[in-house]
């Protein structure tokens, strides 16, 4: 299939690039390189053997899309996003607009060249603060403790009320929870600008040596050590859960749904141990004040997308640590 991937110069975009081209399929990658640099397509190259075709557009330029949309497309992943949770409490505006409304231009653009075929990348925190554990798919959200998440929230109504007026679409969004780690050949990875709101690359940065120490959020939390608790899930496990609802969903309609994580929470704490463990490289930490915006606790039911994929995550906690500190010793 030749695919449409928004956002596909960025962490998660560009995994999933890879394993397009090496499942067989024909990635067009759109990025605004707002949160991603150009020179992933090189790295992307190296990995897969393919340069895939790049067009620097944002995807709230209606006719740049337009023009792209027309050229073939079978089908179309959407990653592009900003995600940052703190961000999205700073700068709200920037987030709706960017988020909630660049999905609704890509979907009118879309719309009118024929694609009817569509992999939503959404996110675990459209469950809000949960009240059980594990989530499942069919468990009420709406309930977003932060802007970011309450543009995934409307992102996923807003697929979820075309999809109904529309029913020829099929449309798949995956609920992920933390993604982490990096390719195995140490060229592509998480590379944030300034101190990372995720917690691997700030593990591994203060590793390097590039940070004093982690900033622990919250150490009071209701949890086994008081450290939030997260279902990390490597970010190739998550690209492979992609193609696979790609492969098998396009051209079925419907609403489809499905969590992708380990089906195991794991705190800050735990993954510090274990990142020294895997890697032999110290990480100094702090415990300060809870960051605006966290839960407790969260971590997947991942059953469904087993069953119905026919994927589920094989890479453990020490593995994503190894390799995100490879791709950190790459990048330095």
């Amino acid at each position: 299939m030749r695919v449409l991937v928004t956002g596909g110069a960025g962490y998660i975009g560009s995994h999933t690039v890879v394993s397009l081209i090496e499942a067989g399929h024909e990635p067009v990658v759109v990025d605004n390189l707002s949160n991603a640099l150009r020179s992933v397509l090189a790295r992307i190259a190296e990995v897969a053997g393919v340069t895939p075709e790049f067009h620097q557009v944002d995807v709230r330029d209606r006719e740049a899309m337009a023009g792209i949309a027309s050229s073939g497309i079978d089908a179309c992943i959407h990653f592009a996003a900003l995600k940052a949770v703190d961000e999205s409490i700073r700068k709200p505006l920037e987030y709706y607009d960017n988020n909630v409304r660049g999905t609704i231009d890509l979907l009118a653009v879309l719309s009118a060249a024929g694609v009817r075929n569509l992999v939503f990348s959404s996110s675990a925190t459209v469950y809000g603060d949960p009240t059980e554990l594990p989530l499942r798919e069919e468990m009420p959200t709406g309930r977003a403790t932060n802007p970011y998440g309450w543009t995934k929230i409307m992102m996923e109504q807003v697929l979820t009320d075309l999809q109904a007026a529309e029913p020829e679409w099929s449309i798949t969004m995956l609920r992920y929870f933390n993604p982490v780690g990096a390719h195995p050949s140490g060229l592509l990875g998480e590379d944030p600008r300034g101190i990372p709101n995720n917690l691997m690359p700030y593990v591994t940065r203060v590793a390097a040596g590039i940070l004093p120490r982690l900033r622990v959020f919250g150490g009071d939390y209701p949890t086994r050590d008081g450290t939030g608790v997260r279902d990390f899930v490597h970010v190739q496990d998550v690209a492979e859960g992609h193609v696979a609802a790609l492969e098998r969903l396009s051209g079925e309609p419907g609403l489809h749904v499905y969590n992708l994580g380990t089906g195991r929470g794991h705190t800050v704490l735990e993954v510090v141990k274990t990142f020294e463990e895997a890697t032999g490289k110290p990480v100094p930490y702090e415990i300060v004040g809870r960051r605006p915006g966290d839960v407790a606790e969260s971590w997947a039911d991942v059953s469904k997308a087993e069953r119905e994929l026919g994927w589920r995550a094989t890479r453990d906690l020490a593995t994503m640590c190894v390799d995100a500190w490879r791709w950190q010793e790459n990048v330095r």
